[in-house]
């Protein structure tokens, strides 16, 4: 959580600092997930919920986020957001309907899920997002 603090330090546009924000809530609740999967907190059903419920909020917001082409030394973007629009769109699409078919009933089923979803957050950062 530092390391992400330190990211978002300076950021100086608020369009940019929103996409930050939204990528690190994403973040928390993938790990919320990712940890009961693992075993290594105990599973809540009710806490995973909540995380699969903010994380398909956050995704349906990805498109308003990078709609205007905002940058910032900072940003993580890759102008092929902008200059690839549909593919960008694809990839968000994609990050939905994994959500969408996840199961998170158990820890088995969660950590079932989150290969598809983790396959799913790379396709995007893989073209999209700026290799730190």
């Amino acid at each position: 959580a530092a390391t992400t603090a330190l990211a978002h330090t300076g950021v100086k546009d608020p369009q940019v600092m929103a996409r930050l924000n939204g990528m690190k809530t994403m973040g928390t609740d993938l790990k919320t997930l990712g940890q009961m999967a693992r075993g290594i907190t105990p599973f809540d059903e009710a806490k995973a919920r909540a995380a699969l419920a903010a994380l398909k909020d956050e995704t349906a917001k990805i498109p308003a986020l990078f709609e205007p082409e905002a940058s910032d030394p900072k940003s993580e973007a890759l102008p092929a957001i902008w200059t690839d629009a549909s593919g960008f769109a694809a990839r968000t699409e994609g990050m939905a309907a994994a959500l969408e078919a996840t199961n998170v009933s158990s820890p088995e089923d969660i950590a079932t899920s989150m290969r598809a979803i983790g396959a799913a957050c790379s396709a995007c950062h893989e073209d999209y997002r700026i290799e730190n």
